[in-house]
């Protein structure tokens, strides 16, 4: 092409890609990407604990949240709770869950501690690997806020009715926006569906050809994963898209594949918002479609 400017004088017109929209699919994408790797530290600190500390567990409903997140990154280990108070071990847990819990959950869990069937050889390195993978985990989370935050902004920026849609926040929002891009280079509807991968699949087999219940899973991974979890809510917040969800399921159709065809709906939702540039609504006495 350049070649073709310098001997020739020709100027082919290159549509820019919005700065904006190009810098939300970069955060989207590092957001995902920054949220497998916590997934994948996450389990590798699980684990670590069902080795050394296997009772922990019971205690926590979540593993990692705050107050349990402090309490590993202090005391990884059943042994290194000889070396605290009830009193000090309560303190933490009370500012740490904001007097949610207390007195009780420390004297459980300095009872499991002294009487924990986890591995003592090496555990001065399982402690060691506990304490810096909790670490990581809690450097990552700030990131992935910083990220919500950037995003958040980016999306004021952009001013898009994408988060009107019930079921569709700021980052599913942001993903969805950014990954389709220019919603005009899409004539019609049924192209995005095919973009996103979520057009039915055709199976052929000789003189026979089948239209199956599968997606075709062309297209961006990312769109199609963003629309799914957004289908997942959204079918139970949207009259519409609830009373589309339940006419299959009354038809037979397995879970999945009736979230599937909420995605699907879901576009043809998502193409007409982003084309008008309008707030979505619920259409007065809306027809159920198959």
């Amino acid at each position: 092409m350049i070649a073709d400017i310098i001997r020739f004088g020709r100027f082919v017109e290159t549509p820019l890609v919005d700065e904006k929209m190009f810098a939300l699919k970069q955060m989207s994408r590092f957001r995902n990407a920054l949220v497998s790797n916590m997934s994948d530290l996450k389990r590798k600190a699980l684990v670590v604990l069902d080795q050394t500390f296997p009772e922990y567990q019971s205690i926590f409903s979540d593993v990692f949240g705050k107050t349990s997140s402090q309490i590993l990154l202090e005391y990884s280990s059943p042994s290194d709770y000889e070396q605290i108070s009830i009193d000090d071990l309560t303190q933490i847990i009370e500012q740490t869950s904001r007097n949610r819990l207390g007195k009780k959950t420390a004297n459980k869990l300095m009872e499991l501690a002294s009487n924990s069937f986890g591995v003592t050889f090496c555990k001065n390195a399982f402690s060691f690997q506990l304490k810096m993978l909790m670490e990581q985990i809690r450097f990552i989370e700030d990131q992935i806020k910083e990220c919500e935050e950037e995003m958040s902004q980016l999306l004021i920026d952009l001013d898009t009715p994408i988060m009107t849609i019930p079921g569709v926040g700021p980052i599913l929002g942001a993903t969805i926006l950014s990954e389709i891009g220019d919603i005009h280079r899409f004539d019609k509807p049924s192209k995005l569906v095919a973009y996103a991968g979520i057009d039915a699949s055709v199976s052929q087999s000789g003189q026979f050809e089948s239209s199956g219940t599968s997606i075709s899973k062309r297209g961006s991974s990312h769109l199609r994963r963003a629309l799914f979890q957004a289908a997942i809510t959204a079918h139970k917040h949207d009259p519409v898209l609830k009373a589309f969800y339940e006419k299959k399921r009354k038809q037979g159709k397995h879970y999945y594949v009736c979230i599937g065809a909420v995605a699907r709906k879901l576009c043809y939702i998502i193409y007409a918002i982003l084309k008008s540039n309008k707030p979505y609504e619920v259409p007065p006495h809306s027809p159920v479609e198959t």
